[in-house]
């Protein structure tokens, strides 16, 4: 832990019952492998769960899972943490996000970890506090290329017509749960999806724009380095399709 060297995953739980889990368990242990951690044991871990799930209640929690490889004369280690769903995220879903953008990096080879979820996050948290100084809710990597590449805990949406874009995975972003189920979502809410190469002009031109996450959900944005975004349909249509999947699921 001292050291980032441990994987993590950050689920919502909805009505007592994690949404995904083993999508997110699935990823855990491949950023497990990335990183070099022993094996994950997935079985342990899943044992954890239904041990804070009671403190959850019936208004949604946010579960965290944690892998760690120990120290050298420690085995192994997994941690299951629940906490409550942050109230701000309520409060700025209903005005809508303000962001900036920010240098980031592409990570384009292994030892950058590419769609890794791990515990070394000092520069996410560096980046949102920047974020937060300059008066915004949100950041988003921006190469020295100007492609788009992700928010600091999000996956970046926005829409053109009935088409929603978003940043192709080969640019060593994290393959969000969440940017998955919209992708399932996106045609029953009457929307195409296009993923690929993009850059900042063309978010800053969208006709709407959002981000995804576990946690976040599905966060309309309304400004990007200053400049106003219209605010649209789409991004209320998929949070009420997320919502009604999360309560089927």
């Amino acid at each position: 832990l001292l050291r980032g060297r441990a994987a993590f995953e950050t689920l919502r739980v909805y009505g007592g019952r994690p949404f995904r889990l083993e999508t997110h368990l699935d990823r855990l242990t491949a950023s497990a492998a990335s990183i070099g951690l022993p094996p994950l044991e997935r079985a342990s871990l899943e044992e954890l769960v239904p041990l804070v799930l009671p403190a959850a209640g019936d208004d949604g929690a946010v579960l965290r899972l944690v892998w760690t490889g120990g120290s050298d004369a420690a085995p192994p280690a997994g941690l299951a943490l629940l906490s409550p769903v942050p109230e701000w995220i309520e409060e700025v879903r209903t005005r809508g996000a303000r962001a900036v953008s920010l240098l980031g990096v592409r990570a384009a080879v292994p030892w950058l970890l590419p769609g890794v979820k791990s515990t070394s996050y000092a520069v996410n948290m560096a980046a949102e506090a920047e974020a937060r100084s300059r008066g915004a809710d949100e950041a988003i990597f921006v190469d020295r290329d100007g492609v788009v590449l992700e928010g600091t805990v999000t996956n970046v949406w926005w829409r053109k017509g009935e088409t929603l874009c978003t940043p192709t995975l080969d640019l060593g972003i994290l393959a969000g749960v969440t940017r998955a189920a919209l992708f399932e979502l996106a045609p029953s809410c009457g929307y195409g999806v296009e993923e690929g190469v993009f850059r900042l002009r063309d978010l800053q031109a969208a006709d709407e724009a959002f981000t995804s996450s576990s946690v976040r959900e599905v966060m309309p944005l309304v400004e990007i380095d200053g400049r106003q975004l219209e605010r649209g349909q789409a991004a209320g249509r998929l949070q009420q399709a997320l919502r009604e999947l999360a309560a089927i699921v």
